[in-house]
């Protein structure tokens, strides 16, 4: 299956899809889709830095891999936003990094003002429908990382949060793979999206951070739950801070384990 054909092309050319614009305060550019809502950014002199903590923490499944394995796995994205973890994940992490992203206004904004390279060997980003990709066989258990941030342009709650979707969600992880969701918005409900995780991953599948200030809270779903004890995270949260400088022993102060 070729994802990025022109099938594609023509059915995200059919969707009514917001308009892409940009803003710039100091030293931080911001990506928006027609409103006032920012939907990713970028610090302009560290454009492969992710500048929003709650981007970050997008990036904490990290605590539960050896460091030394991470090139060697496959991270995606559905939703580019502003390329931050793609670019992050391709750049800084040195993975292979798939983004998609119905949006292609979005895709060429990323191009020409948040610094997104060209595709390579290791990073393709594709134009499509994150339902579709989800729910294809193509990349079925081949996905270490795989990162959810869908919203529209009003980002009222997230745009797929059904048991449905999280289940493809979970066949495209690979047996040690994790699932990281960001869940915003006034229309949002945590019990309610964890609830439709719990029926494609189980109850015992998740650690959630505590709300960011802006209340964004990242959740974290295994395919295999495990349980690594403090001893183990906190080497894992010093190491990904030397290597990567994300700041995970930070993390480790508001990210627990729940069950749905």
């Amino acid at each position: 299956m070729t994802l990025t054909s022109s099938d594609n092309l023509r059915m995200a050319s059919k969707q009514t899809l917001p308009q892409v614009n940009m803003s710039e305060h100091g030293k931080v550019r911001y990506l928006h889709l027609g409103t006032e809502w920012v939907q990713g950014s970028m610090e302009i002199t560290k454009p492969d830095d992710i500048h929003l903590d709650y981007v970050q923490r997008m990036q904490a499944w990290l605590l539960f891999v050896q460091t030394s394995e991470v090139p060697e796995l496959h991270a995606m994205q559905l939703g580019l936003g502003a390329a931050a973890l793609t670019k992050n994940c391709r750049k800084v992490l040195g993975m292979r990094t798939t983004a998609i992203e119905l949006n292609p206004q979005v895709v060429a904004a990323c191009r020409t003002w948040f610094k997104l390279p060209a595709d390579d060997d290791l990073l393709s980003v594709v134009l499509g429908d994150a339902a579709e990709v989800a729910a294809h066989a193509h990349w079925r258990g081949q996905i270490d990382a795989l990162q959810v941030d869908l919203y529209d342009h009003e980002a009222a709650a997230p745009v797929l949060d059904d048991a449905e979707f999280y289940a493809n969600c979970r066949q495209l992880l690979t047996a040690r793979g994790c699932m990281t969701v960001n869940l915003f918005g006034r229309s949002s409900s945590f019990e309610r999206s964890l609830g439709h995780m719990a029926q494609a991953f189980g109850e015992d599948a998740f650690w959630a951070f505590k709300p960011t200030k802006e209340g964004n809270t990242v959740v974290l779903a295994q395919r295999t739950p495990a349980r690594p004890d403090r001893e183990l995270l906190q080497a894992r949260a010093e190491a990904i801070e030397t290597l990567w400088g994300l700041p995970a022993t930070l993390w480790l102060k508001v990210l627990k384990p729940v069950v749905a």
